[in-house]
């Protein structure tokens, strides 16, 4: 997943960046309100991780914006205030939920996941296309019964194809899902790292799941097979 974190206190940013990327996510750091509504225009994240106490516009403006704007990411409220009243506007802002600190990292992840599951459509706990399945809370992959091992960033990309089996993506989309803007060379990473998905997911099963499209990317057929 790309999570967007918007915190401007620079210790709690710098934590959670490096545990989401620790979970193999792909992580942009927003310092204030108007930073966080720019971002999230111009980039289709996965979940928005949103502090209520921001300069500027406050988290619970920066939400009701977004949503203004059609931004309709699952948005997670933090803040070091749990008054009712709070909660109750955040919520009434768009937030999708809400988390008071201090807050146990291993909560927030899972409330993550259980909101991306239930962004548009439905989104099961864990992801199958044919007999690929895919656990995003455990970070395990199978090919039928066979458990296979792949890297942060392979998984990061296999999840992306997985949330969108049958869809057309292109390099573009690939990357905006599975790296952040820390990272600048941008130019055949996709296209190594498929090989990477191939040679794990696919030859060694004799399949042929990721199919490329000419001229537009890359494809995982709706069986996997």
């Amino acid at each position: 997943m790309r999570i967007l974190v918007v915190e401007d206190e620079l210790k709690m940013a710098s934590l959670l960046r490096r545990g989401f990327a620790e979970e193999g996510y792909a992580v942009d750091v927003a310092r204030t309100g108007h930073d966080a509504t720019g971002m999230a225009a111009a980039v289709d994240y996965d979940a928005i991780v949103l502090d209520l106490m921001l300069p500027g516009i406050d988290g619970i403006e920066a939400c009701r914006r977004m949503r203004e704007s059609g931004v309709w990411a699952p948005v997670l409220m933090l803040t070091a205030r749990d008054a009712v009243g709070d909660r109750v506007a955040g919520l009434d802002a768009g937030a999708d939920d809400y988390l008071p600190k201090p807050f146990s990292f291993a909560e927030l992840l899972a409330r993550l996941r259980a909101l991306v599951r239930r962004g548009s459509g439905e989104r099961p706990t864990v992801l199958a296309v044919g007999d690929l399945r895919l656990d995003p809370a455990t970070h395990q992959v199978w090919r039928g019964p066979t458990e296979v091992k792949l890297s942060a960033k392979e998984f990061s990309l296999l999840e992306t194809f997985m949330r969108r089996p049958g869809q057309a993506l292109s390099r573009l989309q690939l990357v905006e899902h599975a790296w952040d803007y820390a990272y600048e060379n941008r130019s055949n990473v996709v296209d190594v790292y498929v090989r990477y998905l191939r040679d794990k997911i696919d030859r060694p099963f004799a399949r042929d799941s990721i199919e490329t499209v000419r001229g537009v990317g890359y494809r995982l057929r709706k069986s996997a097979g």
